[in-house]
């Protein structure tokens, strides 16, 4: 039974003689028996021992045969030895010829030659071994387009699936059903009772009031989830995107927005990141349109969205809405407190005529004839918001269906899709759900009927309320913060995974950007006759990663839980998929945007099951932690530019420098670790597995609330406690000196020396090998 490893052998034999105490059945004594293993099959590490048995007749009590008994027993040690070296060095050799996919090694559990009561069992021949390559390319035969389409089907014909509404629960009984039909080994529902927003019994409004007359402007379907329900007048203002550069350019012409409308178009950053700057700016309401030039043929259309700066339930901010628990009367800050919808380009360009101001700078033209940033300091033009969205307790379930991990169950994978959707959603929500069942049926088939053990399991999940700001994984996350960092080591995002064909989109942990490249180079290029993935990303692919923004599931696994996660897409660059969030999300109109749809969506299963098979199938985890070296390298050299003007606060940044020296040494002793470790016993290589999942999770500022900021992240979280806000203090000190807080700029250096000096220590491993000499 391969349970029952006896952790001093760590696995298969390494030497010609084996030693072994068995007690016998009959009483106390014990006998001691010799086995000598013949020599390895061929095969490498996968051939098993033959062992010879040798009766060992009491030795002589005589000096005449002692000296002879000594030199042979000396003897058969030194070539026992030579032998079992050579072996051993044979089968490593094989094993790191393996590691690359382009040879043979063992990729199952190995058995024991022993039972749970020490004696010897009958070796039993083992399930046929499927090595990498093969692997592969089983995974790429097994998975069907037809398959896909017919899942994607499901949604046609379908005009909503909010979530907690009928048509999402009817879908989350599909694939509960779905993921039974699949034999998986457990499928369960998790459910959530959350606080929602939902549009009032009367539409919201906008009205232009000039002298004293109100003219409706527009009353559209679509809300925006989390605004607050208020009538707000205001004089309005274009901003561009909403970025903070965007509202630094109209600073610099207006003396104030206090009390105005905002109007921006949509693209670039998220809705509620372009919420938030206007209300820092004073800002009474805000307006959002889908531009022109960003989204074609799309006048008529009112985008759906939320405004909560953050991801989750924002009424249990770091607590899990499991059920109907009373909280503490807290709310999160990411809450926007002003009004804010959207409307369409058509009624902007109606309200732009209306405004007497200064025209739009070239930039920010946006496609409207008549674009104006504002209006005359005369006029007394306004524009009034009235929005009437009521909140709503209601039930959500999440879907999980899993493959459990032959060796390593408690270990695992975990790929997810959102469920719901304000419209249709085949983009947004359908396209990573057809994905999500197809893998699940295909893996679990390798699993049943082609002889495939996954070392690790493998997780199916089916997010509710991800149009609401990730709410389902978000809350699964809080629910089970304590045991999911140092369990899953990866998470893999299927949403939005077809938008176009000509450019990838992607956006990823850099443990897994080797991961990743391997896998590009493995995966054919739908678009193309010939060729892989590999070569329309190029090598300098990782200068185009895309951070994660807070609409993006993903995002709350890293920046919350510091599980390693990639999410990926295709998509056209410069010509974006119109219709996402709206109601016209819709089959017919996915297709109008590539006429390659199912074998995309074929292709970006096969990347994903590539990645999730290769990180539960190998001995050693395919995480690479000296991508965070480089990283820290890149963070210092940025910091050296502002070195004098540290220096002119009697400050240094010396200890931060000396902490990612620390990490890159603890990084290096690792990779030894590795190198000299033996790769066969699991005790050994569960623990050097565990060091390397928790890089990530040690990045998490471990000095900072995660109720107050949940994004704990330095590298990819949200708050002052960031690597990214320590940069722009210091770029703000060499602006103007006055105007930065000296010790918050100290508490931001000692955070962040810190954080990384603890991430050393942890990827060390044992304390005494720490080096605390900073």
């Amino acid at each position: 039974s391969h349970d029952c490893l006896s952790p001093q052998f760590g696995g298969e034999p390494t030497s010609y003689t084996r030693f072994s105490i068995a007690r016998q059945t009959d009483g106390d004594n014990s006998h001691v028996e010799m086995k000598l293993a013949a020599d390895e099959e061929e095969g490498g590490e996968m051939g098993r021992p033959e062992h010879l048995h040798a009766s060992m007749p009491p030795p002589r009590r005589n000096g005449k045969n002692l000296c002879f008994i000594v030199m042979a027993a000396v003897l058969l040690l030194l070539i026992g030895f030579l032998i079992g070296y050579l072996s051993y060095r044979g089968r490593m050799q094989r094993v790191n010829r393996c590691l690359d996919g382009s040879g043979n090694c063992e990729m199952t559990p190995t058995a024991s030659y022993f039972s749970d009561d020490g004696t010897e069992e009958e070796e039993i021949p083992g399930p046929r071994i499927l090595y990498w390559p093969e692997l592969r390319k089983m995974l790429s035969a097994k998975l069907s387009a037809a398959r896909l389409e017919a899942n994607l089907r499901q949604r046609e014909g379908k005009s909503s699936f909010e979530a907690g509404k009928v048509e999402d629960e009817n879908t989350a009984s599909y694939i509960h059903d779905q993921f039974t039909s699949f034999r998986l080994d457990d499928v369960w529902n998790d459910e959530h009772y959350i606080r929602l927003q939902d549009k009032g019994s009367s539409k919201n409004q906008v009205f232009v009031v000039e002298d004293g007359q109100e003219t409706l402007l527009e009353s559209p379907d679509a809300y925006v989830a989390y605004s607050k329900s208020d009538t707000v007048t205001g004089k309005p203002i274009y901003v561009n995107y909403g970025r903070k550069e965007d509202f630094q350019k109209i600073r610099n012409v207006l003396d104030t927005m206090n009390g105005t409308i905002i109007i921006f178009r949509a693209g670039k950053i998220t809705l509620a990141e372009k919420v938030a700057n206007a209300r820092e700016a004073g800002a009474a309401g805000a307006l959002m349109f889908l531009g022109p030039s960003d989204y074609r043929n799309t006048e008529l259309y009112v985008p759906f969205g939320h405004a909560h700066l953050g991801t989750g339930d924002p009424f249990t901010p770091g607590f899990p809405s499991f059920n109907h628990t009373q909280f503490p009367p807290v709310v999160s800050s990411g809450l926007p407190h002003i009004p804010v919808q959207t409307i369409s380009s058509q009624a902007a360009a109606t309200l732009f005529r209306k405004m007497d101001g200064d025209k739009c700078i070239s930039e920010w033209a946006s496609d409207i004839m008549g674009c104006k940033v504002t209006v005359s300091s005369s006029s007394k033009m306004t524009v009034k918001l009235t929005v009437n969205n009521v909140m709503v307790d209601r039930k959500i379930l999440n879907i999980f269906g899993v493959i459990k991990g032959f060796e390593e169950p408690d270990r695992y994978v975990v790929l997810g899709a959102q469920r719901d959707s304000w419209g249709p959603g085949v983009a947004k929500a359908g396209v990573g759900t057809a994905i999500l069942l197809e893998l699940a049926c295909v893996i679990s088939d390798m699993v049943k009927n082609d002889d495939y053990k996954p070392r690790r399991s493998i997780i199916f999940a089916s997010w509710s309320a991800g149009e609401f700001g990730a709410v389902g994984a978000t809350e699964w996350l809080e629910g089970y913060s304590t045991t999911l960092h140092a369990k899953a080591f990866t998470y893999i995002n299927l949403d939005t995974a077809v938008l176009g064909s000509r450019h990838m989109k992607i956006s990823a942990s850099p443990l897994l950007y080797s991961l990743l490249e391997t896998t590009l180079k493995t995966v054919n290029d739908p678009t193309k006759d010939s060729g892989y993935l590999y070569n329309r990303v190029a090598s300098d692919w990782i200068k185009k990663v895309v951070p994660l923004d807070l609409d993006n599931a993903a995002f709350p696994f890293l920046a919350y839980s510091g599980i390693p996660v990639v999410s990926f897409g295709f998509y056209d660059e410069g010509d974006e998929y119109s219709f996402l969030g709206t109601t016209q999300d819709t089959l017919a109109n996915l297709k109008g945007k590539t006429d390659k749809l199912y074998p995309l969506m074929r292709t970006a299963a096969e990347v994903a099951g590539q990645i999730a098979l290769r990180l539960t199938h190998d001995h050693e985890l395919f995480l690479d932690f000296d991508r965070y070296s480089e990283e820290l390298l890149s963070f210092q050299e940025k910091l050296l530019h502002f070195d004098s003007d540290v220096k002119a606060l009697g400050l240094t940044l010396n200890w931060l420098y000396f902490a990612r020296g620390d990490f890159q040494r603890a990084a290096d002793a690792l990779r030894r670790d590795i190198a000299n470790s033996d790769r066969e016993n699991r005790i050994v290589r569960r623990a050097l597995n565990d060091r390397m999942m928790k890089v990530e999770y040690d990045f998490l500022s471990p000095y900072i609330s995660p109720k107050d900021a949940p994004f704990r992240h330095i590298f990819f979280g949200k708050g002052s406690h960031t690597l990214q806000s320590l940069l722009e203090s210091l770029e703000q000190l060499r602006v103007n000196k006055t105007s930065v807080d000296v010790n918050k700029l100290k508490e931001q250096l000692a955070l962040a020396t810190w954080t990384i000096k603890g991430a050393a220590n942890a990827l060390v491993g044992d304390i005494w090998n720490t080096d605390n000499e900073i």
